[in-house]
């Protein structure tokens, strides 16, 4: 199966769009403002989550429309297949999802399509918060697990029920305590087995890649409590005590650390250089993409990637998104970055929320 097909309606600043035949690689090209990162965007609430701004769902409807918006794409392949989101005007805060028509939750579509992104935001990853890693984390796990999803949410709703009950004014019932922290355990173990799944994975994958263009980045993954659901669970009720006198839960997956090194320069990621960091981030991306493409159709979204890279980067880039299986979606402001395959590429110029095929 491949995405043939994208439609946006009021939708940020495209009142109507679709872009049909698409490509291996697609290009969307036109001045800063015009409406291509929009059209990432949309892509990416093909999968489960908040896309690739983590805007609020009232934000991506178009000012001039109704107050909702509609995203839908067509898989084709055996027999074609419909995937759609969308808002209601009435309910501007929930997001509805189809398939063939018929109604599905958010992360039934990671079962039909992986979706990943890097965009400028993401340059700052290795010297952000620990946070934004984990969030990055569960986002590439997700894209090769939808289960991944369930357990992140399973496990972040009893964080937050032990963090209300031991921050009362009075002790909690311990059996209920218990009972919370058997839920932590269970899906505390799930996701960290996940995140720790992926890092193993990717560094497979990464040095099946020379030294070249792209460095080889070290992923570690660190865990932020004991490994285990029983060990897990024990560390949880011996820690009742500490707990409460620090107002939160001290150990666990909300604590993981995704640590990151370029091990030829022998430095951790976020003393790189900022050309440096970029160029990890990559090559992190492009392992991941092939990854991504083993088991499902797959969509990278790149977002003015290219713009900063030198020619022989853009070249390895792209010839390495050949060899991926991954459709992709690029923005750009010019097509000269994109001389060495924008002859077979799908592009089309993107003006004031309207889409020109070129």
């Amino acid at each position: 199966m491949a995405l043939t097909s994208i439609s946006l309606g009021e939708f940020r600043n495209h009142a109507g769009t679709t872009l049909d035949d698409a490509g291996a690689i697609n290009l969307l090209v036109g001045p800063n403002g015009a409406g291509k990162t929009n059209v990432l965007e949309a892509l990416s609430l093909l999968a489960p989550g908040r896309g690739l701004r983590r805007a609020q769902l009232a934000d991506m409807a178009c000012q001039c429309g109704s107050g909702g918006f509609a995203v839908g794409a067509t898989l084709a392949g055996d027999g074609p297949v419909r995937l759609g989101t969308f808002t209601d005007p009435a309910q501007p805060a929930r997001r509805r999802v189809r398939v063939n028509g018929t109604e599905a939750s958010a992360v039934g579509l990671a079962e039909w399509l992986s979706v990943g992104w890097l965009t400028p935001a993401m340059d700052g990853l290795f010297v952000a918060p620990a946070s934004e890693r984990r969030r990055y984390l569960d986002r590439l796990a997700l894209a090769l697990d939808p289960a991944h999803a369930g357990h992140a949410a399973r496990y972040e709703a009893a964080l937050r029920e032990r963090n209300r009950l031991i921050v009362g004014d009075h002790a909690p019932d311990p059996r209920w305590l218990d009972a919370i922290e058997a839920q932590m355990a269970a899906s505390g173990d799930a996701l960290a087995s996940g995140r720790a799944t992926l890092v193993e994975a990717l560094m497979r994958q990464v040095v099946r890649y020379p030294e070249d263009a792209f460095p080889r980045p070290a992923l570690t993954y660190a865990a932020g409590g004991p490994v285990g659901a029983a060990q897990l669970s024990q560390a949880l009720h011996d820690g009742r005590a500490r707990d409460r006198a620090a107002g939160r839960t001290l150990t666990g997956p909300h604590r993981d650390e995704l640590e990151v090194s370029y091990p030829a320069r022998r430095m951790a990621a976020a003393a790189c250089s900022t050309g440096e960091q970029k160029a990890l981030l990559i090559a992190i991306t492009l392992a991941h993409a092939r990854l991504a493409a083993k088991d499902r159709p797959a969509l990278l979204l790149l977002d003015e990637v290219a713009a900063h890279l030198d020619p022989g980067r853009r070249a390895a880039l792209f010839a390495r998104l050949g060899e991926s299986g991954t459709q992709v979606w690029v923005t750009g402001t010019e097509l000269a970055p994109f001389e060495a395959v924008a002859g077979s590429a799908a592009t089309w110029e993107i003006a004031a929320g309207e889409a020109r095929r070129l």
